[in-house]
C-alpha cells in the first residue's frame, strides 16, 4: 500500500491546462460528484494541490486524474487525494473486505507460497506426528484449511477419526478434490464458507490453523479462530498453535536507506536531496512485510511486546494494546528503525516433559520462512553508540473501519550515553490500512 508515485501526479497536474482547472472548479460548482469515497488511513499534504484525510472522511470524487491521485472535494476544500488511502462506497466487501481477502486465498501463488515453506509445516507435522497417540480417534476442526494440508496430516499422521476442514476461498473446490485423490474423502469433510456461519455437528478435541500473518495480527483471522474455539473446541481441548508472541527490536538497515533514500543526495552529480522527503513517504511510510535482516543488524536484544495464550485470548484484548519498552545498544551503528517477527508454540497437550518442546520461530536467527521480519523504518537514522537506551512505547490498534487492518505507533526518546542528548521520535505505520 505504498503512496502513488509524486511524479505521476506532477505529470498529471502539468498535463491540465487552465481550462482544466476552469473545469474542476466548474464540476464542484455543478455539483457533479462522480462518486463518493472514504478514507481509510490518515493522509498528510505535503502540497498546497492535496487534500488532507483522516481515518473516515468522506470525500467527493469529481474527477480521476490518474491511478495514483483524484480529484476531490472534502467541505468547502478541493484538492488531490491519494486513490490508496480511500475507498470508493460502491467497493464490494464492506470494513471486513472479505471479497479481496477470501479472493486471494482462491490463487496458487499464496499456496505455493506456504507449502513451499519448510520451516512452517516442518512445525505443523512435527506436532502431529509427536502428538499422534493423543490425536488418533479424536476430532479436529482445521479453521481456514486453504490445500487441506493440515487436515490431511491430521488424518496420515495423527490417525485422527474425522476432520471438518473449513475454507472460505472457493478454492475449496480444488480441496475436495485434493482430499478425494488422497483416499480421505471418508475422513475429512470439507466445509466451504465462513466459520462464523458455520454449524458443527459436535465438539472438537482440537483447533489446528494457520493464521497468523504480517506482524502476526495482519487480516485478523485469529478473530475467526477465537470464535471456533468458543464454539466447538471441548473443555479439555488443544488449539494449535497455542500461544504466539511478537518480537521488536532496534535494527539497521543501512543498504536499504542508501538505495531507497540515499540515492537522492546526488544524482549523476546533480543534487536531488529535494526528493528525500518524498522518497521517505513512498518508500517507508508503511512497514517493509518482506524483510530480511541478518542478526548483526539488530542493535539491541529484541523484546516481547505482545503476548498470546490462545486457549484464553478474546478479541476485545487485541483492539488496543501498548507495550513499554527500554533498549540498552549493545553496539554502535546507526539506528534506522524496528524489526519484528514471532514466534508460535504447539503446546496444550499434557505430556511427557522430556518431549522435544515443537516451536516456530520467524525471526533472523532461524530459518526463513515465507513471513520473512517486518521492518518499521523511522524517518530519521541516527548515529548511536553502545549504551545508549531507547525508551518508549509501541501501541498496536485495530482499524475502526478496514477490519482486517492495524495501525502501528511508535513513540520513544533516544539518549546518547557521551553527550546524554535527548531526542524524541514519533511514526504511525498502517498495515495497510
Amino acid at each position: 500500500m505504498e503512496l502513488g508515485s509524486r511524479n505521476d501526479m506532477e505529470s498529471e497536474e502539468q498535463g491540465l491546462s487552465e481550462g482544466s482547472e476552469h473545469q474542476h472548479d466548474q464540476e464542484c460548482d455543478d455539483d457533479s460528484v462522480l462518486e463518493m469515497a472514504t478514507a481509510f488511513a490518515d493522509f498528510h499534504p505535503t502540497d498546497d494541490s492535496q487534500l488532507g484525510l483522516q481515518l473516515g472522511d468522506k470525500v467527493a470524487i469529481i474527477s480521476k486524474n490518474s491511478a495514483d491521485w483524484w480529484w476531490a472535494r472534502k467541505g468547502e476544500l478541493t484538492g488531490y487525494v491519494p486513490t490508496n488511502h480511500i475507498t470508493s462506497h460502491s467497493d464490494e466487501g464492506g470494513g471486513w473486505q472479505d471479497g479481496e481477502y477470501f479472493g486471494s486465498y482462491n490463487t496458487m501463488k499464496l499456496h505455493l507460497e506456504m507449502l513451499q515453506d519448510k520451516p512452517r509445516n516442518t512445525a505443523y507435522f512435527t506436532a502431529i506426528q509427536q502428538n499422534q497417540h493423543r490425536i488418533q480417534d479424536k476430532v479436529v476442526l482445521d479453521v481456514g484449511c486453504g490445500t487441506g494440508i493440515l487436515s490431511m496430516s491430521a488424518v496420515k499422521h495423527g490417525k485422527a477419526a474425522k476432520v471438518f476442514a473449513v475454507e472460505a476461498s472457493e478454492f475449496a473446490k480444488q480441496t475436495q478434490a485434493l482430499i478425494e485423490a488422497n483416499g480421505m474423502a471418508d475422513s475429512i469433510h470439507v466445509l466451504e464458507g465462513k466459520v462464523e456461519s458455520m454449524k458443527l455437528p459436535e465438539q472438537v478435541d482440537l483447533i489446528i490453523s494457520e493464521w497468523m500473518g504480517t506482524f502476526l495480527l495482519f487480516e485478523w483471522m485469529i478473530e475467526s479462530v477465537i470464535l471456533a474455539r468458543d464454539r466447538w473446541l471441548k473443555e479439555d481441548g488443544v488449539i494449535w498453535p497455542s500461544h504466539a508472541t511478537l518480537y521488536l527490536v532496534p535494527c539497521s538497515a543501512e543498504e536499504l536507506y542508501q538505495t531507497k533514500v540515499g540515492f537522492w543526495e546526488s544524482v549523476h552529480g546533480f543534487d536531488f536531496s529535494a526528493l528525500m522527503p518524498l522518497a521517505k513517504e513512498e518508500f517507508f511510510h508503511t512497514p517493509l512485510y518482506n524483510h530480511v535482516m541478518k542478526t548483526e543488524d539488530c542493535l539491541s536484544l529484541p523484546q516481547k511486546i505482545l503476548q498470546l495464550d490462545m486457549k484464553t485470548v478474546t478479541g476485545s484484548e487485541l483492539e488496543e494494546t501498548t507495550h513499554h519498552f527500554e533498549y540498552t545498544l549493545n553496539k554502535a551503528g546507526t539506528l534506522h528503525g524496528f524489526a519484528a517477527w514471532f514466534q508460535v508454540d504447539f503446546a496444550g497437550f499434557h505430556g511427557d516433559a522430556s518431549e522435544p518442546f515443537v516451536f516456530l520461530n520467524t525471526g533472523p536467527d532461524y530459518p526463513l520462512t515465507h513471513w520473512k521480519q517486518t521492518l518499521f523504518m523511522m524517518d530519521s537514522p541516527i548515529t548511536v553508540d553502545q549504551g545508549d537506551t531507547l525508551d518508549g512505547t509501541v501501541t498496536i490498534e485495530r482499524n475502526k473501519v478496514w477490519r482486517r487492518h492495524l495501525r502501528v505507533n511508535l513513540e520513544y526518546s533516544f539518549t546518547s550515553i557521551t553527550t546524554k542528548d535527548i531526542k524524541v521520535f514519533t511514526k504511525l505505520f498502517p498495515i495497510w490500512r
